[in-house]
């Protein structure tokens, strides 16, 4: 496998206005590099997004400089890092793994994310994804709290035992909780 970077990382946020996904897509396209890879979304006016972009050559050399050198005028503060294609050795890793969804709802509580995380940490899963949503109840306007993840199962953990622990935790954390395999 190749050492040599042919990858980069860019992560930025900013104040969240129209047009900020449209002007680094165009910076990046316009100078030969590809959009691998993104998460992006708007918290409380602010904006944040992570990019994984290719390029051949010095081309990655130079969109990161123009990235950074535009990060002002785009009104971002803006992280970089070269990296290599992992590809190879992390199918080699994820062949290992199982993905699972994870969905709980409660009412909201401080803790909650640590809890789990150190749930599935202290059992070697690691977590993928993670998204979570505060907002009040329909009807009461109790403040509750949605958490979505996807984790990846090693092999050697029988997943009715990984289930049956996990749902005791969210059980006595009041947690509406469930663990499945995707739909494919």
């Amino acid at each position: 496998m190749e050492n040599n970077p042919n990858q980069l990382v860019i992560s930025a946020i900013g104040s969240d206005r129209p047009g900020i996904v449209n002007e680094l897509s165009q910076l990046i396209v316009q100078n030969n590099g590809n959009i691998d890879d993104s998460r992006m979304t708007v918290l409380e006016g602010e904006f944040a997004i992570i990019l994984l972009i290719s390029a051949t050559g010095n081309k990655l050399n130079s969109i990161e400089q123009l990235i950074k050198q535009q990060a002002s005028s785009l009104g971002l503060s803006i992280i970089t890092k070269q990296t290599s294609d992992k590809a190879l050795s992390k199918k080699t890793l994820d062949d290992k793994k199982i993905p699972y969804i994870v969905e709980i709802l409660a009412m909201d509580n401080p803790g909650i994310v640590y809890k789990l995380a150190d749930f599935f940490s202290s059992r070697e899963i690691n977590i993928q994804s993670l998204q979570t949503d505060r907002y009040p109840a329909p009807h009461t306007g109790t403040q509750m709290f949605a958490i979505e993840m996807v984790i990846a199962v090693p092999q050697s953990i029988i997943i009715n035992d990984l289930r049956e622990d996990f749902l005791d935790l969210c059980d006595d954390m009041n947690l509406d909780a469930s663990i499945e395999a995707p739909r494919l």
